[in-house]
Protein backbone atom coordinates (compact mmCIF):
# COMPACT_ATOMS: atom_id res chain seq x y z
CA UNK A 1 0.00 0.00 0.00
CA UNK A 2 2.75 1.94 0.80
CA UNK A 3 4.39 2.04 -3.03
CA UNK A 4 0.84 2.41 -4.16
CA UNK A 5 0.28 5.92 -2.28
CA UNK A 6 4.32 7.12 -3.10
CA UNK A 7 3.10 6.35 -6.99
CA UNK A 8 -0.01 8.23 -6.21
CA UNK A 9 1.21 11.42 -4.36
CA UNK A 10 4.47 11.47 -6.63
CA UNK A 11 4.59 14.69 -8.82
CA UNK A 12 6.65 12.90 -11.25
CA UNK A 13 3.91 10.47 -12.18
CA UNK A 14 2.31 12.18 -15.03
CA UNK A 15 -0.66 10.54 -17.83
CA UNK A 16 0.94 10.44 -20.78
CA UNK A 17 -0.88 10.65 -24.52
CA UNK A 18 0.34 8.22 -26.40
CA UNK A 19 -1.12 9.14 -29.49
CA UNK A 20 -3.94 7.62 -32.10
CA UNK A 21 -2.94 3.63 -33.58
CA UNK A 22 -5.58 2.72 -36.65
CA UNK A 23 -8.29 4.10 -38.04
CA UNK A 24 -11.20 5.28 -35.99
CA UNK A 25 -14.89 4.59 -36.96
CA UNK A 26 -17.96 6.73 -35.37
CA UNK A 27 -21.08 4.47 -34.08
CA UNK A 28 -23.55 4.67 -35.87
CA UNK A 29 -26.66 3.05 -34.76
CA UNK A 30 -30.04 2.30 -36.31
CA UNK A 31 -33.67 1.51 -34.57
CA UNK A 32 -34.08 -2.32 -36.41
CA UNK A 33 -38.03 -1.86 -35.76
CA UNK A 34 -38.22 1.47 -37.28
CA UNK A 35 -35.82 -0.36 -40.20
CA UNK A 36 -38.16 -3.28 -40.06
CA UNK A 37 -41.25 -1.09 -39.78
CA UNK A 38 -40.15 0.90 -42.73
CA UNK A 39 -39.43 -2.17 -45.35
CA UNK A 40 -42.97 -4.07 -44.54
CA UNK A 41 -44.38 -0.16 -45.28
CA UNK A 42 -42.29 -0.07 -48.31
CA UNK A 43 -43.17 -4.27 -49.49
CA UNK A 44 -47.11 -3.42 -48.88
CA UNK A 45 -47.01 0.06 -50.89
CA UNK A 46 -45.27 -1.72 -53.29
CA UNK A 47 -47.61 -5.15 -53.51
CA UNK A 48 -44.73 -7.17 -52.87
CA UNK A 49 -45.86 -8.65 -49.25
CA UNK A 50 -49.15 -9.72 -51.06
CA UNK A 51 -47.11 -11.08 -53.84
CA UNK A 52 -45.09 -13.21 -50.99
CA UNK A 53 -48.19 -14.04 -49.16
CA UNK A 54 -50.27 -15.57 -51.74
CA UNK A 55 -46.67 -17.65 -52.88
CA UNK A 56 -46.64 -18.87 -49.22
CA UNK A 57 -50.03 -20.14 -48.99
CA UNK A 58 -49.95 -21.34 -53.14
CA UNK A 59 -46.79 -23.61 -51.20
CA UNK A 60 -48.72 -24.89 -47.94
CA UNK A 61 -51.63 -25.99 -50.08
CA UNK A 62 -49.23 -27.91 -52.32
CA UNK A 63 -47.55 -29.75 -49.60
CA UNK A 64 -50.95 -30.75 -47.75
CA UNK A 65 -52.45 -31.97 -51.34
CA UNK A 66 -49.08 -33.92 -52.10
CA UNK A 67 -46.83 -34.27 -48.87
CA UNK A 68 -43.34 -34.77 -49.24
CA UNK A 69 -42.98 -38.97 -50.36
CA UNK A 70 -41.27 -41.23 -48.30
CA UNK A 71 -37.72 -41.91 -49.47
CA UNK A 72 -36.35 -45.55 -50.07
CA UNK A 73 -39.57 -47.71 -50.87
CA UNK A 74 -39.77 -49.84 -53.54
CA UNK A 75 -42.41 -52.32 -55.20
CA UNK A 76 -42.68 -55.62 -53.38
CA UNK A 77 -40.71 -58.14 -56.20
CA UNK A 78 -41.84 -60.93 -53.24
CA UNK A 79 -44.01 -61.67 -50.62
CA UNK A 80 -42.48 -62.02 -47.25
CA UNK A 81 -43.86 -61.75 -43.86
CA UNK A 82 -42.39 -61.48 -40.33
CA UNK A 83 -44.17 -61.11 -36.58
CA UNK A 84 -43.38 -57.73 -34.82
CA UNK A 85 -43.35 -57.34 -30.98
CA UNK A 86 -45.39 -53.79 -29.87
CA UNK A 87 -43.99 -54.36 -26.61
CA UNK A 88 -42.57 -51.10 -24.71
CA UNK A 89 -39.71 -50.68 -21.76
CA UNK A 90 -41.54 -47.42 -19.77
CA UNK A 91 -39.12 -44.60 -19.22
CA UNK A 92 -41.64 -43.10 -16.91
CA UNK A 93 -44.39 -43.88 -14.49
CA UNK A 94 -47.54 -43.84 -16.08
CA UNK A 95 -50.03 -42.46 -13.70
CA UNK A 96 -53.42 -42.00 -14.10
CA UNK A 97 -56.24 -38.85 -13.68
CA UNK A 98 -55.74 -39.26 -9.42
CA UNK A 99 -51.91 -39.29 -9.97
CA UNK A 100 -52.24 -43.27 -9.19
CA UNK A 101 -49.63 -44.80 -10.92
CA UNK A 102 -50.97 -47.88 -13.31
CA UNK A 103 -47.32 -48.82 -14.63
CA UNK A 104 -44.33 -48.60 -12.99
CA UNK A 105 -40.75 -46.94 -14.66
CA UNK A 106 -38.74 -49.69 -16.23
CA UNK A 107 -42.16 -52.32 -16.65
CA UNK A 108 -42.47 -53.71 -20.07
CA UNK A 109 -46.25 -53.07 -21.29
CA UNK A 110 -47.68 -54.51 -24.36
CA UNK A 111 -50.26 -52.08 -25.64
CA UNK A 112 -52.76 -54.93 -27.77
CA UNK A 113 -53.32 -56.51 -24.11
CA UNK A 114 -55.24 -53.32 -23.74
CA UNK A 115 -56.13 -52.15 -26.81
CA UNK A 116 -57.01 -54.36 -29.80
CA UNK A 117 -56.22 -52.91 -33.67
CA UNK A 118 -59.07 -52.38 -34.89
CA UNK A 119 -58.31 -53.02 -38.66
CA UNK A 120 -55.42 -53.67 -40.63
CA UNK A 121 -53.25 -51.00 -41.56
CA UNK A 122 -52.32 -51.10 -45.34
CA UNK A 123 -49.24 -49.07 -46.79
CA UNK A 124 -49.11 -48.11 -50.28
CA UNK A 125 -48.05 -45.70 -52.88
CA UNK A 126 -50.82 -43.70 -53.90
CA UNK A 127 -49.06 -43.24 -57.55
CA UNK A 128 -49.38 -46.73 -58.20
CA UNK A 129 -52.78 -47.71 -59.68
CA UNK A 130 -52.33 -51.49 -59.22
CA UNK A 131 -51.45 -50.73 -55.66
CA UNK A 132 -54.19 -48.06 -55.22
CA UNK A 133 -56.92 -50.89 -57.20
CA UNK A 134 -56.05 -53.96 -55.27
CA UNK A 135 -56.25 -51.41 -51.83
CA UNK A 136 -59.63 -50.33 -52.80
CA UNK A 137 -60.82 -53.87 -53.32
CA UNK A 138 -59.50 -56.27 -51.28
CA UNK A 139 -58.76 -54.43 -48.51
CA UNK A 140 -62.15 -52.00 -47.67
CA UNK A 141 -62.00 -52.16 -44.16
CA UNK A 142 -58.25 -51.27 -43.54
CA UNK A 143 -56.75 -48.15 -42.86
CA UNK A 144 -55.37 -46.69 -46.20
CA UNK A 145 -51.92 -45.32 -45.55
CA UNK A 146 -49.91 -43.37 -48.39
CA UNK A 147 -46.30 -43.01 -48.12
CA UNK A 148 -46.33 -41.22 -51.83
CA UNK A 149 -49.47 -39.51 -53.63
CA UNK A 150 -52.27 -36.94 -52.68
CA UNK A 151 -54.55 -37.81 -49.88
CA UNK A 152 -56.95 -35.31 -50.15
CA UNK A 153 -57.70 -35.41 -54.06
CA UNK A 154 -58.17 -39.28 -53.35
CA UNK A 155 -60.54 -39.30 -50.46
CA UNK A 156 -62.72 -36.90 -52.82
CA UNK A 157 -62.45 -38.90 -56.09
CA UNK A 158 -62.73 -42.26 -53.97
CA UNK A 159 -65.13 -41.06 -50.65
CA UNK A 160 -63.52 -43.07 -48.29
CA UNK A 161 -60.44 -41.38 -45.65
CA UNK A 162 -56.75 -41.64 -46.67
CA UNK A 163 -53.94 -40.85 -44.01
CA UNK A 164 -50.20 -40.11 -44.92
CA UNK A 165 -47.15 -41.48 -43.26
CA UNK A 166 -45.59 -38.02 -42.60
CA UNK A 167 -41.74 -38.44 -43.00
CA UNK A 168 -41.81 -41.82 -43.15
CA UNK A 169 -41.72 -42.87 -39.21
CA UNK A 170 -44.23 -45.82 -39.73
CA UNK A 171 -42.79 -47.54 -41.96
CA UNK A 172 -39.46 -46.96 -39.98
CA UNK A 173 -41.02 -48.39 -36.89
CA UNK A 174 -42.28 -51.37 -38.63
CA UNK A 175 -39.02 -52.43 -40.95
CA UNK A 176 -41.22 -51.72 -44.20
CA UNK A 177 -38.98 -51.71 -47.05
CA UNK A 178 -40.99 -52.32 -49.90
CA UNK A 179 -45.01 -51.68 -50.88
CA UNK A 180 -47.51 -52.57 -50.54
CA UNK A 181 -47.37 -53.91 -47.23
CA UNK A 182 -50.02 -55.00 -44.67
CA UNK A 183 -49.54 -54.75 -40.64
CA UNK A 184 -52.43 -56.84 -39.02
CA UNK A 185 -53.07 -58.19 -35.40
CA UNK A 186 -52.00 -61.79 -34.58
CA UNK A 187 -52.48 -62.55 -31.08
CA UNK A 188 -50.09 -60.33 -29.25
CA UNK A 189 -48.06 -59.86 -31.91
CA UNK A 190 -48.31 -57.84 -35.23
CA UNK A 191 -48.05 -59.38 -38.60
CA UNK A 192 -46.10 -56.96 -41.05
CA UNK A 193 -46.46 -58.52 -44.88
CA UNK A 194 -45.21 -56.75 -47.41
CA UNK A 195 -47.33 -58.09 -50.79
CA UNK A 196 -45.95 -58.99 -54.20
CA UNK A 197 -48.84 -58.01 -56.54
CA UNK A 198 -49.40 -60.13 -59.56
CA UNK A 199 -49.39 -57.88 -62.63
CA UNK A 200 -51.91 -59.91 -64.04
CA UNK A 201 -54.81 -59.87 -61.78
CA UNK A 202 -53.57 -57.41 -59.26
CA UNK A 203 -54.19 -59.49 -55.94
CA UNK A 204 -52.50 -61.16 -52.85
CA UNK A 205 -52.30 -63.33 -50.29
Amino acid sequence: MLSVGILICSPQVQARDYGQHGAIFPVIERDLLKQIQSRLIAMQKSGEMDRRNAELKSRTLAKVERPAPVAGLINARATRSWQFDPTIMLADDILDAKGKRIWARGARVNPLDSVRLRSDLLFLDGDDAGQLKWALAHQKKAKLILTKGAPLLLMRTQKRRFYFDQGGKLVRHFGIKALPARVRQNGRMLEISEIALLPDRRSAQ
